[in-house]
């Protein structure tokens, strides 16, 4: 039986063997509660700790910049209703976004609007890219906040985020950044980077799911989302997940550690992918293929195809991919990134995303382009045939 194709690595990952190991005991005999004061509170503690040190030092952070989290959704929702709530006060009630972001993002902006404030939304090219002058024209003395994606988990879209929490800074707003996508796969450096706010998810990168952080800015004001405890300094209260920290630190040093060999691995299977598509469907369009690009991402659309039907029959032949965000699964819609982006409606209807990680080989991405050029070829013989069909005389 030929082997299963898992190319939705941008979705979520296996938790790595390292991974599981790193946190194993913290589910058996080191099982106490990092608030305790005994012996098995005191070993959580230096546990939790040191996850946060190893996490911060993979940033580029102090350890006390590093807030664990539930995942990337959390993380952006607290950054960005955190600052508002904040500064809101001040006079600054407004938040600026892309419409290219993820829903976690667009949600919780959509939240600012709805307690009183202003949403404001930056202009992106077709290829993706913010605008700068229109990004520039948005800042004023009344943004809270602007939150912009470093990588964009549709079509893998980089943008010049130390640009823009630069012109964000000087005009007085905060600066957020989700990385979801980007922490692994581009340079992240705090110290040489003027985010104030950066949000990371372990799933996507070989941790568990229910795991993530937000690095804080020292001296960033915040407020918390939740209301309880004193834990991590008042910010985010409640028992710590210490076994999922520990894990979430694994993760991270092991994807820096292998980030040089691992983007080179990845661009040249994205390399191979599309220069394949393009020699065996030669109509087919990669979106965002001018733009900077992360390497793990493809994301493309077969004129004359759609992607409800291309996704049902990859998986009947063991391929496994997306039609667009993992929060977007059971939509039918088209996808609201290649929307913004100026992509004709039946073109964004047609759109797959491909994305390379740990589980991806040249095979893996040979195979999906045959299958895909044979899918596509049986397509629009279909529809030749109906529309042949269609204008045949009926005999009687």
């Amino acid at each position: 039986m030929t082997q299963p194709v898992y190319l939705d690595h941008a979705a979520t990952t296996p938790v790595r063997d390292e991974v599981m190991a790193a946190m194993a005991p913290y589910f058996g005999a080191r099982f106490g509660n990092p608030s305790s004061v005994h012996r098995w509170g005191r070993e959580a503690r230096v546990a939790l700790d040191e996850a946060r040190e190893r996490l911060a030092a993979t940033l580029g952070a102090h350890p006390d910049e590093v807030c664990f989290t539930s995942g990337g959704t959390e993380g952006d929702n607290f950054a960005i209703l955190g600052a508002f709530r904040t500064l809101r006060a001040q006079g600054r009630d407004a938040a600026i976004t892309t419409p290219i972001e993820h829903k976690a993002v667009l949600a919780a902006v959509h939240q600012v609007a709805h307690e009183g404030g202003e949403e404001r939304l930056v202009r992106v090219s077709p290829d993706g890219l913010v605008e700068m002058a229109h990004f520039a024209e948005l800042l004023d003395e009344r943004v809270a906040v602007a939150s912009v994606m470093w990588v964009n988990n549709e079509v893998g879209v980089m943008q010049n985020v130390p640009a823009l929490a630069a012109n964000a800074k000087a005009a007085g707003a905060m600066f957020h950044t989700d990385a979801v996508q980007a922490f692994g796969k581009v340079p992240i450096d705090a110290k040489q980077t003027p985010f104030d706010l950066l949000t990371i998810s372990g799933h996507k990168i070989g941790a568990p799911k229910g795991i993530g952080a937000l690095f804080i800015r020292r001296d960033t004001p915040l407020e918390p989302m939740f209301h309880g405890g004193s834990q991590d300094r008042g910010r985010r209260p409640g028992t710590e997940n210490v076994a999922f920290a520990v894990g979430l630190a694994t993760a991270a040093e092991l994807l820096v550690a292998e980030h040089v060999d691992e983007h080179a691995r990845m661009q040249k299977l994205q390399a191979m992918f599309e220069r394949g598509l393009r020699e065996r469907i030669p109509d087919v369009i990669i979106h965002a293929a001018n733009a900077p690009r992360a390497p793990h991402i493809t994301n493309m659309s077969i004129p004359g195809t759609s992607s409800e039907s291309m996704l049902m029959a990859l998986d009947l032949r063991g391929i496994a991919c997306s039609a667009g965000s993992a929060c977007q699964s059971g939509s039918v819609s088209a996808s609201h990134v290649l929307s913004a982006m100026g992509v004709a409606p039946d073109v964004a209807n047609a759109a797959l995303r491909l994305s390379f990680g740990c589980l991806s080989t040249e095979a893996c991405v040979q195979r999906t382009v045959d299958v895909l050029a044979t899918l596509a070829e049986k397509s629009r013989i279909g529809k030749a045939s109906s529309a042949a069909c269609a204008f045949e005389p009926v005999e009687f």
